[in-house]
């Protein structure tokens, strides 16, 4: 049975190819991108694949990541997502939502749900990164009971070169 995630407005389930035209507004979009390090897309192909893969992990019997649909009211409004260590019992989070569903609190709604999750699959620890601009992802990391453990990473952004300051946060989830 699929995992399914609900919160007090969203649920949370496993992204895939079906949601290729909402995933691929925010995916291709310059503002909402603007601090991902392998976004934007540029093509729906690209998109397709990057959901493809996605569908494809839900089906393993261990994931190595987990990505998940926000919905509201039924509608994709962004994605969520739960990467795994594979040394330790630990994991990265990190989330992307349309431009119009910003200063809701649904990015730190779907990201509280998560990190519960990570507690259940009985991950220690949770990461997360942001972009030393991104006061928004900063915000969300904070409200969810994370800390700034380090702030002298440097980011490099593949698509146009461009190096920028990366925070790192981080939580100790008790079993």
């Amino acid at each position: 049975m699929p995992i399914q995630i609900k919160t007090e407005r969203l649920v949370l389930r496993p992204l895939g190819t079906a949601d290729l035209q909402t995933a691929h507004a925010y995916a291709s979009d310059a503002e909402t991108t603007a601090y991902m390090l392998r976004l934007p897309n540029r093509t729906l192909q690209q998109t397709r694949q990057f959901l493809a893969c996605s569908e494809q992990e839900w089906q393993r019997q261990n994931p190595r990541f987990y990505e998940f649909a926000i919905t509201l009211a039924g509608r994709q409004i962004g994605a969520v997502s739960l990467y795994l260590e594979e040394e330790e019992p630990a994991g990265e989070l990190g989330w992307i939502l349309q431009k119009r569903y910003w200063r809701q609190g649904f990015a730190t709604e779907a990201a509280l749900a998560v990190r519960e999750f990570a507690r259940g699959l009985g991950l220690r620890r949770l990461t997360a990164h942001c972009d030393a601009r991104n006061t928004a992802s900063r915000r969300v990391m904070e409200k969810i009971g994370m800390s700034l453990e380090d702030g002298t990473g440097t980011r490099v952004y593949p698509k146009t070169g461009e190096t920028a300051r990366e925070l790192l946060f981080g939580i100790a989830l008790q079993p």
